[in-house]
């Protein structure tokens, strides 16, 4: 069982990585005697902050890498009750505050000693005294650079924290590289860039072990060639070089940080973005991945309209969709129709409950709209953050629904998972687009994409433009296809084909199937039957059936530790349903406990993590998607096993296939090297 560095009582990924930002680097500068001490005190128009001991209050410097890393771990509340009265910038000009101490949390590149010798060398440092926290190990020649300024040195301490990741849920992390996909699966001769890439990944990835104290287990995809005389490519052998590179710094651990595990205590399985094509471009239906796909939500930020006053204009307000909402957090993960249903009958549940609530309801007709609830908020402000919150989320279940409709994503959802079960064929998808003129230009180009993946040879050269014509796409899109391809690493498909292209097709060829319908699980909602590859990977290996030759282990596990992974408590014998998959009625829930039916937050976190075995990390080198990580805390519940996902980035389809004017071109952005399939397999 894992357990936590910092006590007995077990703590997930994200609370082990708060606690030794807490413990390891802000609590460890003080003193008995310099604890601060924040009062409040009444006097004037109101509350004045009043810190009586201004002296003992420390300054913290950061970058912006590790600015963020303390953003996913703390809210700024957080920090000030540690006793940190400022929050800097180390690249800014700042004022000196001569009798206050510093924490620096940097990377320790060259420019950022520069900066921290410039602030403490020389008559005048800007600070009484400074605790240096790298966020990964700092070079030798950087050291020395250090110890060249001798009057620098009394007054510094120098510690490496070997944590360069941003935790950005309870089980998940991202190394922040939003461009690895493009320095990864981009022109093959550059493999400097990709080496520089997965060189800072593995450096990132291991910084995770040295913080939980863990030493895993690894397995990799191997490289699969096509044939004997087909040559390995940089691309093939991605999650080996990543795999390799994550071990050398473990065994560096091993050496010299203390109570690093010398055995096994965990597993983990890299992968590359290429194990899943369909995942970050399908439409998902479940609330997390729907608010990140059709709402315009910047990382977990929703910004939602209120009104103040019950006459004034309405106003602007950020809000933040994470683990500290309550219901956000019991709601993210189930499929949208369910969350639609508990929001009303939460909503219901909760006027219901009390006379003043009823009473104003009554006077809007029993109407349960988004203003109306706001209404009901500043007239009974002492229900006001139960209801606020009811209210975001009745709001955005609203407009995810009203886009479902506009944009007749149900037909589009169904089209594209029979798809990818084998359900449909190309016969449907022309269907589909000449019925369907006004779909999205981003929805026909996801469409395509998915048939791409699935059907590669039907894409090929004039094939691929008359299915752009069809679909009445630019002919530039079509570089967003082709890159599909190239990423499931498809050969160059034999062209049977001659003269001029038609779209007649031998609708009684067998229909590829991308992946075999899931009859261990009952389909709660006709739009839920689409799972990613990797939830068949890590039942495989929390079950010991992962295949060694696809996924080979690069270190040999230890006697003492590969037998100590538990069985795993998988529910068997759950009957598949009987209902038709082209079932139209795909909002009727069915009488199933999908885990998520609670009305209060959910309570795994620690009591239940107690009683699981050692952890599974998955890391997936060029970004991960939303279903991913729902399908990482589904089996979490179901495995007993708390399953940890990393990447470089976490991706929602407009960042994959942006066919807008943003920065996140991905696929496209390798038809920018003009790749060839003749020349170039993935």
């Amino acid at each position: 069982m894992s357990v936590s560095s910092y006590g007995s009582e077990y703590k997930n990924f994200k609370q082990v990585t708060r606690e030794r930002l807490l413990h390891d680097m802000l609590r460890s500068t003080k003193t008995a005697d310099s604890k601060s001490t924040w009062k409040f005190k009444k006097g004037g128009g109101g509350l004045n902050l009043c810190i009586s001991k201004l002296y003992s209050a420390s300054v913290l410097i950061v970058d912006k890498f590790t600015v963020k890393i303390m953003s996913y771990a703390f809210k700024m509340k957080d920090i000030t009750n540690e006793g940190v009265s400022l929050v800097e910038d180390i690249n800014r000009k700042r004022q000196p505050l001569t009798f206050m101490d510093a924490i620096y949390f940097i990377q320790p590149s060259k420019e950022n000693i520069t900066m921290l010798l410039s602030d403490m060398s020389g008559r005048t440092p800007l600070y009484r005294k400074a605790s240096v926290f790298f966020s990964s190990a700092i070079a030798g020649e950087l050291v020395n650079y250090i110890k060249k300024d001798t009057i620098l040195l009394p007054c510094i301490t120098l510690k490496e924290m070997d944590l360069e990741y941003f935790a950005i849920d309870s089980q998940s992390f991202i190394t922040a590289d939003e461009s690895a996909l493009e320095d990864l699966f981009g022109f093959e001769e550059n493999t400097y860039k990709g080496d520089r890439c997965l060189n800072v990944m593995a450096t990132r990835i291991a910084s995770v072990f040295a913080s939980l104290r863990e030493f895993p287990l690894i397995r990799y995809r191997a490289a699969k060639s096509i044939d004997a005389t087909t040559p390995t490519t940089f691309c093939d052998l991605i999650p080996t070089k990543l795999a390799a590179g994550v071990w050398n710094h473990l065994m560096k651990y091993k050496q010299i940080m203390p109570n690093f595990p010398q055995a096994e205590t965990c597993d983990l399985l890299i992968l590359d973005r290429s194990v899943d094509q369909i995942a970050p471009v399908i439409h998902e239906w479940f609330y997390d991945a729907m608010c990140h796909d059709l709402l315009d939500i910047e990382g977990n930020k929703y910004v939602r309209e209120v009104c103040r006053k019950s006459s004034g204009p309405l106003e602007k307000k950020e809000v933040l969709l994470d683990e500290d909402d309550p219901v956000w957090l019991e709601l993210r993960h189930a499929h949208i129709a369910d969350a639609s249903e508990r929001l009303h009958e939460k909503m219901t549940n909760f006027i219901a409950k009390y006379e003043d609530t009823q009473i104003h309801c009554s006077r809007y007709g029993g109407e349960l709209s988004a203003r109306n609830l706001q209404k009901m908020v500043q007239a009974l402000p002492q229900y006001s953050e139960q209801i606020d919150k009811l209210s975001l989320h009745v709001e955005i279940a609203g407009n995810i629904n009203k886009m479902i409709t506009n944009l007749r994503l149900k037909e589009l959802g169904e089209l594209e998972q029979d798809l990818i079960f084998g359900g449909a064929g190309i016969k449907d998808v022309i269907k589909f687009f000449k019925i369907n003129e006004n779909t999205t230009r981003e929805d026909k180009l996801r469409l395509l994409m998915i048939l791409a993946a699935i059907y590669p040879e039907e894409l090929e050269g004039e094939k691929g433009l008359n299915w752009m014509k069809l679909a009445k796409l630019p002919a530039e899109d079509m570089s967003a296809v082709n890159n599909m391809k190239l990423l499931g690493g498809s050969p160059d498909a034999k062209k049977s084909f001659t003269g001029i292209f038609s779209l007649k097709f031998d609708f009684h060829k067998r229909r590829h199937v991308a992946r075999k319908e899931r009859i261990d699980v009952e389909e709660t909602w006709q739009l839920s039957r689409f799972y990613p590859m990797i939830e068949e990977l890590i039942e495989n290996l929390s079950n010991g059936e992962l295949s060694e030759k696809e996924y080979p282990c690069l270190n040999g596990p230890s006697a003492t530790s590969y037998g100590s992974s538990p069985t795993s408590h998988v529910h068997q014998g759950l009957a598949h349903s009987t209902r038709s998959r082209r079932t139209p009625t795909w909002a009727k829930r069915q009488n199933v406990d999908d885990k998520y039916s609670s009305d209060s937050v959910l309570k795994h976190a620690s009591s239940d993590l107690k009683r699981m075995g050692r952890r599974i990390f998955v890391f997936i080198a060029g970004g991960a998607t939303r279903s991913e990580l729902r399908v990482c805390h589904k089996l979490t519940n179901k495995l007993k096993r708390e399953i940890v996902l990393g990447s470089s980035s976490l991706d929602d389809p407009s960042q994959f296939v942006s066919v807008t004017a943003s920065s996140y071109h991905k696929l496209k952005q390798l038809a920018a090297h003009e790749l060839s399939l003749d020349v170039r397999k993935i």
